[in-house]
């Protein structure tokens, strides 16, 4: 008798399902750009069944009274849920797949999916993204009025689709000071960790990299870890071996999809309120499909559903705002109803910034991100990318910090970054010849700026970025640490293993800052062996790494729970409710906050028969 012959009924369907489950994990893992359109989206549908349009979603009228019950209990009718998440991001798709667990949940993203989005899911195409300015694009271009150039995802997974990759864990004080459960923060990290994140293989230009930050005293060498620690070290990456990105959406995964409904190109346009109490209370959303055409949901009638912001630190802000929670003056003169003032909301926005020196090249250098980070005790990071000026696509790029055409605009001064001004640069940068942009980056980035600024609403359009400054270098110290961390930079350069591995001249501090706008005609420092010269490089070179934060900040907007101050059954979990940005890099904070946050909900309402 044969072996597939003796298989009973049920054991043949689940040896097909392990082989279908093989070939998807085989095909995911490799680099199959080469794979038409249609067998990826079959490949994503198979195994997230639960992500739909969202014009397939039926509203259900309007409830007669704010406790109102789902319909039967089916949430598949569109009825209510336990939990809406407005979101699917870094944060929100570990929070959704976690409370699905045990409840219904309905993820809703303004964004597509990243599955099926090469640009997205590549590490060669990484500047492709940022420079995609098109309405479908999976980041939304914006630019602070501080003149900095930025980007917000706009995409499942959220900031995971789209940044440079690079993971770590925040530091163990700043889980102290977060107020966080320790026992619960390390063993939500590893489950984040064994579904996407990787060790990098490191190549030249990154251990070129760890050599010279023990050279100028980054030590010791900490070797690969996850941890925040001071010295030098190789963190991990959610890009795997053949380069491909694995976000925050494939912890999707993980969801019961019994009882989770993701809907994409799905924009909320506002939280919908029961006013009738004493205190407000969320009981919906409204939101836009992708034709344009409005829905509603609602939560189950049980006080403890919630709506859930996971926007991000743009985004929650501004739904709050746009919802009629925030500054009275401010919701008032764009004729918003009131449903609670709050001073602070919006409040406290900082981002970290970012100076680039360019490191030319004169052999190949092969496209890396972050891998190998300096945590020095200057208050400063170095980091450093490479490759990204190379390719032809890239050199028509202009929007992208690790391309070199976007290190050489970024000393245009930021208040001149005007639209005339990017269309003159890339009209003149195309004439440049290809090995001006051959070479990569140091990156020095500050560690918890001081100067913060403010988000605020310019229309009630939640399509359209609200006017956002961070007033960077605004406090004396944050601009200290940068005049420490270009120093720092540039003796990086000059070290023996970056001119071995570049193959070029040893050259002064001035000649490797006037390098890095060599392609610019506009603005290039001058005296750049002074301190004052390198405060000003330090102001007109300034550019962002996305680890912008705050708005939405615990004891102003929100409670050490995250549940939004005067309202019931409305949270905050994303990096919006963040007075600093965590470790190096966010991003593994911010999935490891909605994983932790899912299972501390669940906890909470369930004790030990929640199960997680």
């Amino acid at each position: 008798m044969d072996f597939v012959g003796a298989l009973t009924q049920k054991h043949k369907l689940l040896f097909l399902r392990f082989l279908v489950l093989s070939l998807i994990s085989l095909l995911s893992s490799c680099q199959a750009a080469t794979s038409g359109a249609g067998a990826k989206n079959y490949l994503y549908k198979y195994r997230y069944p639960f992500i739909k349009k969202a014009s397939s979603f039926t509203s259900p009228p309007p409830p007669s009274s704010s406790s109102f019950s789902p319909r039967n209990g089916d949430h598949h009718h569109h009825s209510a849920f336990d939990y809406i998440v407005v979101g699917g991001g870094t944060a929100g798709c570990p929070l959704a797949a976690t409370l699905s667990q045990n409840f219904t949940v309905l993820l809703l993203e303004r964004g597509g999916v990243p599955f099926t989005d090469v640009n997205v899911s590549f590490l060669q195409n990484f500047h492709m993204t940022l420079a995609d300015t098109s309405p479908q694009s999976a980041s939304q271009y914006f630019i602070s009025t501080d003149g900095v150039l930025n980007a917000r995802a706009r995409v499942l997974g959220g900031g995971s689709s789209i940044n440079a990759g690079f993971y770590t864990r925040a530091s163990s004080q700043f889980i102290e000071r977060m107020g966080w459960d320790a026992k619960l923060v390390n063993e939500s990290f590893p489950w984040v960790e064994r579904q996407i994140v990787h060790q990098p293989k490191q190549e030249g230009w990154q251990k070129a990299l760890r050599d010279s930050l023990l050279d100028v005293g980054v030590s010791p060498f900490n070797g690969f870890t996850y941890d925040h620690i001071y010295g030098t070290k190789i963190g991990g990456t959610i890009f795997d071996r053949f380069g491909r990105r694995h976000t925050a959406a494939e912890l999707l995964a993980s969801a019961n999809p019994q009882k989770i409904t993701v809907l994409i190109r799905a924009t909320v346009q506002k939280i919908v309120f029961d006013t009738s109490g004493k205190r407000p209370k969320a009981v919906g959303v409204i939101f836009k499909d992708e034709n344009g055409n409005q829905h509603q949901a609602f939560l189950a009638g049980n006080p403890k559903s919630e709506v859930i912001l996971s926007c991000g630190a743009i985004g929650t802000p501004q739904m709050l705002k746009l919802s009629g929670v925030g500054p009275k003056a401010e919701l008032e003169k764009l004729n918003i109803s009131v449903v609670l003032d709050n001073a602070h909301i919006g409040k406290g926005m900082a981002d970290n910034p970012m100076n680039a020196v360019f490191v030319p090249s004169n052999r190949p250098v092969e496209q890396s991100l972050i891998e190998t980070v300096g945590i020095t005790k200057l208050g400063v990071y170095i980091e450093a990318s490479s490759g990204f000026g190379e390719s032809r696509d890239s050199i028509h790029c202009h929007h992208g910090i690790m391309s070199a055409e976007i290190g050489q605009l970024s000393t245009i001064p930021p208040k001149q970054r005007t639209p005339e001004a990017i269309q003159d640069y890339i009209r003149n940068k195309r004439t440049l010849p290809h090995e001006a942009f051959k070479g990569g980056f140091i990156l020095e980035k500050i560690a918890s700026p001081i100067s913060t600024g403010e988000l605020s609403l310019i229309n009630t359009n939640v399509d359209d970025n609200p006017s956002v400054s961070f007033n960077y270098f605004s406090h004396p110290l944050d601009l200290k640490r940068c005049v420490d961390g270009v120093r720092m930079a540039a003796k990086i350069v000059q070290s023996k293993h970056f001119l071995n591995y570049t193959q070029c001249d040893q050259k002064s501090v001035e000649a490797i800052l006037n390098a890095s706008v060599r392609a610019n005609v506009n603005l290039v420092p001058k005296h750049t062996n002074d301190t004052k010269s390198l405060e000003q490089f330090c102001k007109d070179t300034v550019i962002t790494i996305w680890h912008y934060h705050g708005g939405c900040n615990v004891g102003k907007v929100v409670s050490t729970e995250y549940k939004v101050l005067g309202i019931d059954r409305l949270r905050v979990v994303d990096g919006s409710t963040y007075d600093e940005s965590p470790g190096t890099n966010p991003q593994g904070t911010v999935l490891m906050m909605g994983r932790y946050m899912g299972v501390k909900i669940l906890r909470q309402r369930l004790g030990k028969a929640a199960g997680v």
